[in-house]
């Protein structure tokens, strides 16, 4: 089963949080905010925050922009992956994902699945990597963006996480590029 090993030294990494919607602004931004707070609780650093309008070119090129800043290891959204017509989320980013991450939206609907029943399968959480960074996307509500950081980024975002965690893969993330040890 997982474990911290308190003998490992906790390694804070760089976060941007993007809130994908055509309503919220900082001020009313609920998902946005929690996840602020839940990182920095945490010890990772918030590097920026923005929120965008559901659209497609506007999405990739934020979040295209932000994989190649030094300071940014992960990148989390919120908003935007349902299945109305403005829900344009996992659209916009899973072409540009270097490496798909089946294995977040499964762990995530099995949570949310816990919580919400068969409620979850309106949502089209995902994950990959893109320039060496993380990118994970998550439902626009706050009870899904608790339920991501607390059942799987908060673990997996921790390099004392046992038997294994994202963050001492990423130096290797990038290693197909021959650019040396990641970013």
């Amino acid at each position: 089963m997982s474990r911290i090993d308190e003998t490992r030294t906790f390694v804070p990494v760089g976060i941007a949080v993007l809130t994908v919607s055509d309503t919220r602004q900082l001020s009313d931004d609920k998902s946005g905010n929690i996840l602020v707070d839940r990182l920095e609780t945490a010890g990772h650093k918030l590097i920026d925050r923005m929120i965008v309008k559901d659209d497609i070119p506007a999405i990739q090129a934020k979040v295209a922009g932000w994989s190649k800043d030094d300071n940014i290891d992960v990148i989390i959204t919120t908003g935007g992956t349902g299945f109305t017509g403005r829900d344009v989320t996992p659209d916009a980013l899973e072409p540009l994902f270097e490496k798909k991450m089946d294995g977040f939206s499964e762990v995530f609907h099995r949570i949310s699945y816990d919580k919400i029943g068969t409620s979850t399968i309106q949502s089209r959480a995902t994950g990959g990597v893109l320039n060496a960074t993380f990118i994970f996307c998550l439902p626009g509500s706050p009870g899904a963006c608790k339920d991501a950081w607390d059942g799987i980024l908060s673990l997996q975002l921790d390099y004392r996480h046992m038997p294994c965690n994202f963050v001492e893969i990423m130096p290797r993330l990038d290693e197909h590029l021959k650019r040396g040890s990641g970013k």
